[in-house]
């Protein structure tokens, strides 16, 4: 039986009214694991939206486009490559082409740190508009990035890489200070991500003015969650 469906032409607003105060779940899986396949991808997005789930974020381009086809819901898209710094869609290039792979949100690094093609974020973000109207998310690791991206002219600001860049601590769960600050300071929608182990954490997130929630280690990565249990269960062992 076919896992496509019947494709939904989705506007800019559209997204937005789909995401608003929901969850969005990331499906992904790292190179060399069990679940790294692109159709593992699309089952694991179906079984999340039955669970109610109102966004997919899918890395990598035939994971984006399998996802998109079998989802009737936005897709967040993005395409890592590289193992440190500027790795999240990290050129236009890598923009443009998860834009063309059917993304309804292209999710880019949105730090200040320099890019690899030597663009900044607000020519990146430009000339990606001049191809493609597609959401444009900014996943950043401090304020101060989330107003630099928002001076850039992108749609929505994560939380997503606080703590991995250096600025910020990194905090047991979501950097719940980083929300408080980036929601005080800037007028776009924010998206918390990052380290959304719990129910609780994700409330606290809405509670505290985020636009969507979006999990992933605590849905989809079952290696993951075996080893929290394992280490609850084996305290000291392994």
């Amino acid at each position: 039986m076919s896992t496509e469906h019947e494709t939904r032409t989705w506007t800019r607003e559209s997204v937005l009214d789909a995401m608003r105060g929901r969850l969005t779940v990331s499906c992904q899986a790292y190179p060399g694991e069990p679940l790294r396949d692109p159709r593992t991808t699309a089952q694991m997005a179906r079984a999340v939206v039955a669970g109610g789930a109102a966004a997919v974020r899918a890395q990598g381009l035939e994971d984006v486009a399998t996802v998109v086809a079998a989802v009737d819901v936005p897709v967040v898209g993005l395409w890592k490559d590289g193992d440190g710094g500027v790795f999240i869609t990290p050129t236009l290039e890598h923009a443009r082409a998860v834009a063309d792979a059917g993304a309804h949100v292209v999710a880019l690094d949105g730090t200040r740190r320099a890019r690899p093609d030597g663009l900044t974020l607000a020519e990146t973000v430009a000339r990606l508009r001049e191809t493609t109207d597609m959401l444009v998310m900014a996943d950043c690791g401090s304020l101060d990035d989330a107003l630099a991206a928002q001076d850039a002219g992108v749609d929505l600001l994560g939380t997503t890489l606080a703590g991995y860049t250096g600025e910020r601590p990194k905090t047991e769960g979501p950097d719940l200070e980083l929300v408080d600050e980036v929601v005080a300071a800037c007028s776009l929608p924010v998206v918390v991500e990052g380290r959304v182990h719990t129910p609780a954490h994700a409330a606290e997130a809405m509670a505290r003015g985020a636009f969507s929630v979006c999990v992933g280690t605590a849905i989809t990565h079952p290696t993951t969650i075996t080893s929290w249990f394992v280490g609850a269960v084996e305290p000291g062992g392994r």
